[in-house]
């Protein structure tokens, strides 16, 4: 059954829990999406928070997909960039799809539903993300259409003697 995705859905307590729960989970099952397992809720809170200000003050976006049970089961933040000379991409982040829904191919619709939602932003050509190297990230991002741009090696330190490439992507949507 697919998701049904949401683009700047109302901020509800029950989506806030829902979108916890899924940064938590996804996380613990070993998904580069900000922390390093474990965690728990109140470990990635402040950064939930982070974004649900920065979509407050229409800094940033939130796509969401829910499943049949109507749980948060996805989600992808599009942000804007600041700087004056590149306001013509955005950044995407924190792409996530819980582990008990991977494999399902949720992934690219996922995607596929930021992009219809960059391309709805005035004057958005491009959106941009990074992803943590050894993990084949890349490779999947690159499926749904995205470019490798840059590289940096070594720029993640995951553990003291496990340090990852920072991948950076870019899909052009002109």
């Amino acid at each position: 059954m697919p998701l049904t995705f949401t683009a700047d859905p109302a901020v509800t307590p029950a989506l806030r829990d829902g979108i916890l729960t899924v940064w938590t989970d996804v996380t613990n099952a070993g998904g580069a999406v900000g922390f390093v397992a474990p965690v728990t809720p109140e470990d990635v809170r402040p950064a939930l928070l982070r974004q649900m200000t920065d979509m407050a003050e229409g800094r940033s976006r939130l796509v969401v997909g829910h499943d049949e049970e109507g749980r948060v089961a996805a989600t992808a933040f599009l942000t804007r960039n600041t700087h004056p000379l590149m306001t013509h991409w955005i950044w995407l982040y924190t792409v996530m799809v819980h582990p008990r829904h991977q494999g399902k191919g949720y992934g690219r619709d996922l995607l596929a539903e930021a992009g219809r939602a960059a391309r709805a932003m005035d004057g958005v050509e491009a959106i941009r993300l990074g992803c943590r190297g050894g993990l084949g990230l890349e490779r999947f991002y690159a499926s749904c259409g995205y470019k490798e741009v840059g590289r940096v090696p070594d720029a993640i330190r995951v553990a003291p003697g496990d340090d990852r490439d920072d991948v950076i992507m870019l899909l052009t949507l002109t």
